[in-house]
């Protein structure tokens, strides 16, 4: 099921829930009931918890698309130094260059087309991605300039490699969620209280108040929902993206 139709059934259901009870707190009023008698502490009380409610989603929200944005630099990171070792390495013979942008191309088509899936649904990279890496690794390291041209070119690959290196690594640790379990209950029982607490403000069955109560359910389910895509930076519908790799593929 596409997580656009999730997020838009959830809505809905939120929206409806809010409504129905709102409509049958309507039928149990009686006549005497008078709604400028609602305390104003409790219309107070209901303006701190929307607004505490708020800060700590929009902590929440910019965590999380921190994180996001780090995963995706780190992607970008590691293709450009990839880039760098096959563009570097013209300075070699031409079967040590062609080697080593086989192997680099080899590499990027496994992360692409094998190891991101596993990263996504796992949270996790596979063995064989590092052991690619190190196959480029030992292309690098393993050759010994010949004249002075080839040795200026030999540490700056070394250098990019270990860069590769070093963003696979991160890429590693940015696969799983971002925010724990605990924080998640928050979120998720602050927005049950936001919702609430409008209840204690006598909701009438006018057009207004009904469009606005719906309004407010449907934008707390969109921002957790927002939460939620952008807490595992691989893996949901807003992901980070794979073209930087992608474009190190050789031509099929």
């Amino acid at each position: 099921m596409s997580q656009w139709l999730v997020l838009t059934i959830a809505m809905a259901a939120v929206c409806g829930v809010v409504l129905t009870i709102t409509v049958l707190k309507e039928r149990r009023i009686t006549e005497d009931d008078d709604p400028t008698e609602t305390p104003d502490v409790i219309e107070y009380l209901t303006m701190m918890v929307g607004v505490v409610y708020a800060i700590v989603l929009g902590l929440a929200i910019a965590g999380v698309w921190e994180a996001r944005s780090a995963a995706e630099d780190t992607v970008r990171t590691e293709a450009q130094a990839l880039h760098e070792v096959s563009a570097r390495a013209r300075a070699y013979p031409a079967p040590v260059r062609d080697k080593i942008r086989a192997d680099v191309g080899a590499y990027a088509t496994y992360v692409v087309h094998k190891e991101w899936p596993v990263m996504a649904g796992q949270g996790e990279l596979t063995r064989h991605g590092g052991e690619l890496l190190t196959k480029v690794r030992a292309d690098v390291t393993d050759y010994h300039p010949r004249n002075d041209f080839e040795g200026q070119s030999y540490q700056p690959l070394v250098d990019q490699v270990a860069v590769a290196d070093g963003a696979r690594a991160a890429r590693s640790d940015a696969a799983d969620s971002t925010l724990p379990g605990v924080v998640w209950f928050g979120l998720i029982a602050g927005g049950a209280i936001s919702i609430g607490v409008m209840f204690t403000l006598q909701i009438r069955r006018s057009g207004r108040e009904l469009l606005m109560a719906g309004l407010f359910s449907a934008l707390i389910a969109f921002l957790l929902f927002l939460v939620w895509d952008f807490d595992a930076p691989f893996s949901h519908g807003i992901s980070a993206t794979v073209a930087p790799l992608r474009e190190l593929m050789p031509p099929s």
